[in-house]
């Protein structure tokens, strides 16, 4: 029986500070993994145009993005949530009606709201959009505005209880600490993703595993009966089958070698 291995990106593929590493030993885990047998796909919060290619370039059989939002395997799309215009400026308005900084996310792009306050956070991001070479042009009101998903800052005076209520009817709101949450359509999450890859392929969930870093992935991991936090992930310990060692010590070939993938 083949096996699956589920893959986030950052703080498992990639480091998370400014440098982006990729170790050598996760580039050697990945390939001899693929020479055994094993499918690989990488299980990320991040729509499918900011998977860049040195991401994709280290090999998978397919991806899901934007927390199960749209899956892809082996160059067909098997599944993409498409949300409506008039819903994502629904949504605009109740997050603008909040006092929340949002960012939007679309497979194709990002868009932002200029109406919406501002904060360091946000500059942050920016920043590492502009150094990585992703646009920051789109807005709110550019007739093609339409999301994915999307994440957002609290402010001081942000209403977070009105959007817990009106944004809840829609989203699974996830914290991911500091003041940050991402909203993903009710229905999808990684792990929706997982179940809908394991029956097409026909692969028992004993055969599959995910290797995660943060709260986001909680859904995956929990949805596979070999988890796998990285090391230095501590928040997620508690739920995980097993703890490799951090990304920089050869985190993702451990965690291979332990369950004998390579």
């Amino acid at each position: 029986m083949r096996s699956v291995i589920f893959f986030d990106i950052d703080g498992t593929l990639i480091t998370e500070d400014s440098r982006r590493i990729i170790p050598e030993s996760t580039r050697r885990a990945i390939s001899e993994a693929r020479k055994n047998g094993c499918l690989t796909f990488i299980n990320t919060g991040r729509t499918e145009f900011n998977v860049n290619r040195t991401v994709r370039d280290l090999g998978f059989d397919g991806l899901i993005c934007g927390c199960g939002t749209y899956i892809e395997y082996n160059g067909e799309v098997l599944l993409y949530n498409k949300l409506s215009q008039e819903h994502c400026r629904m949504v605009a308005e109740i997050n603008r009606e909040c006092g929340v900084t949002p960012v939007y996310e679309h497979k194709d792009g990002y868009f932002f709201d200029d109406d919406a306050p501002k904060n360091a956070d946000l500059e942050d991001f920016l920043v590492s959009f502009i150094e990585e070479g992703i646009p920051i042009d789109r807005r709110v009101t550019d007739p093609e505005f339409v999301f994915d998903k999307f994440v957002i800052w609290t402010n001081p005076d942000a209403d977070m209880e009105l959007f817990r209520r009106k944004i809840g009817q829609y989203y699974d709101i996830i914290d991911r600490g500091n003041g940050f949450f991402e909203n993903v359509p009710l229905g999808f999450s990684k792990a929706t993703a997982i179940d809908l890859i394991l029956k097409k392929l026909g692969i028992s969930p004993e055969n599959a595993y995910a290797i995660g870093d943060s709260t986001n992935d909680l859904p995956m991991l929990r949805a596979v009966p070999n988890s796998i936090a990285m090391g230095g992930a501590d928040v997620i310990y508690p739920y995980v089958s097993y703890v490799t060692t951090p990304i920089l010590e050869d985190g993702i070939y451990n965690a291979l070698e332990h369950f004998h993938l390579v």
